[in-house]
């Protein structure tokens, strides 16, 4: 049965389908984005192992007006990959968008389904479930985690996004003072008209104003617009997870992190160069050093994990593979190796700068990732130019050691079984 916040929740949706898209803007690009990115699916998911010419049946669960239902669908179409992609959600107004956008790039491998998470309909397994800003909004994340989990097909996973606590800072500030002067009785375009009058008014001191990371407030097309300052602000139910609440939450449903995206960010030595330090932080679990991460950083106001059933065999990437080709997750080799200054790659993350060092040969091997060259073709070609071969093992496993954890360099699906 349907409780108040429920209600209030569905009446946000359809008011104000989120995120605010328009399908006219499906000819001019392609919002890409994590999770559900098909290279992130095919290397963290399924460890790089899982052909491409298998058919993939994805579920996108909560799919709104279909971020991760459109670029999924579009990058399965781009691939000639077969399967099909679910749009699972109770917004009739956000599905209206989404059937748009699919409509407007003529994409056939997506089915719409409307229907709620936590009184799932009977759609049989899939091999992937996205699941991108819902469980936060659900009366009971475990049971919404819950159910999805129990439609994950063996040798399959997810891709969740969860809120954090610490780059949200002023969110849950704002919230309680909404609460109060924009009470949830109210219809959602009164409650918009009223939070508006108050960020015109926001005083310097508050929190949010502090926050360069939190834009979904701001008007379009800087930030989301009223459904962006709806969903942040005034959204009746809205819980965040640190690293450790997550990871309980993913156990307590019989799931494992396989990822947290990018991996580079929840590890703590680039931000404790001091040996001393490192020597504390090399002791730590995963878990435990990820949480140490989030703590120092500050700005992490969302987690994105990969996640696959406890049960199933770790399917790892295999790097040691001379057939295996690797593949950039975004931009082109060549570029990154443009990127290089004095030995190393300038990562941000949210404002947070850091500085990776790279191998020797990483621009002569960067320079070669094309998507179609074998770990062992690359090799060759460097070892053509003049470079010892032992040299060229070493550097090819320091820069994947590298770029992997920034979630860049990756592994292809192979392309057949």
């Amino acid at each position: 049965m349907q409780d108040a916040t429920d209600a209030q929740l569905a009446a946000q949706y359809e008011a104000l389908p989120y995120p605010a898209r328009d399908p006219r803007d499906e000819a001019k690009r392609l919002i890409i984005g994590s999770p559900s990115h098909l290279l992130e699916v095919d290397h963290w998911i399924f460890g790089a192992r899982r052909p491409a010419s298998q058919p993939l049946r994805a579920l996108v669960a909560g799919g709104g007006t279909g971020d991760g239902a459109i670029m999924l669908a579009q990058q399965m179409a781009w691939a000639g990959r077969p399967g099909e992609v679910v749009w699972l959600d109770r917004s009739g107004a956000a599905r209206k968008v989404a059937e748009a956008r699919a409509a407007a790039r003529g994409l056939t491998n997506i089915r719409f389904v409307e229907g709620s998470i936590m009184d799932l309909p009977d759609l049989g397994l899939f091999d992937y479930v996205d699941c991108c800003g819902v469980l936060h909004h659900l009366p009971d994340p475990a049971t919404g985690l819950r159910n999805l989990a129990g439609v994950v097909a063996p040798g399959g996973g997810m891709g969740i996004m969860v809120y954090a606590p610490h780059g949200r800072t002023g969110v849950y500030m704002l919230q309680e003072a909404m609460r109060m002067i924009a009470p949830s009785g109210e219809a959602p375009a009164a409650r918009v008209d009223i939070a508006k009058r108050v960020m015109r008014h926001l005083p310097e001191t508050a929190w949010l104003r502090k926050n360069p990371w939190i834009t979904d407030h701001l008007p379009l097309p800087q930030g989301g617009g009223d459904p962006g300052l709806y969903d942040l602000l005034l959204n009746p139910r809205d819980v965040s997870f640190t690293v450790p609440q997550l990871a309980a939450l993913v156990e307590g449903e019989g799931m494992r992190i396989a990822c947290l995206v990018e991996p580079l960010r929840y590890d703590p030595d680039p931000l404790l160069p001091d040996p001393k330090l490192r020597a504390r932080t090399a002791g730590m679990s995963m878990i435990e050093r990820a949480a140490l991460a989030e703590a120092l950083a500050g700005n992490m106001g969302i987690h994105i994990a990969y996640l696959t059933r406890a049960e199933d065999p770790v399917a790892v990437p295999d790097w040691n593979d001379p057939a295996a080709v690797p593949v950039m997750r975004s931009g082109d080799g060549a570029g990154w190796a443009k990127g290089i200054r004095g030995g190393a790659l300038p990562v941000t993350f949210d404002g947070l700068r850091v500085m990776l060092p790279v191998p020797p040969l990483a621009g002569a091997i960067l320079s070669r990732v094309d998507g179609r060259r074998s770990l062992a073709e690359i090799a060759r070609e460097v070892e053509a130019g003049g470079a010892p071969a032992a040299q060229v093992a070493r550097d090819m496993a320091a820069l994947r050691m590298a770029m992997e954890p920034m979630n860049r360099l990756l592994l292809a699906a192979p392309s057949a079984a």
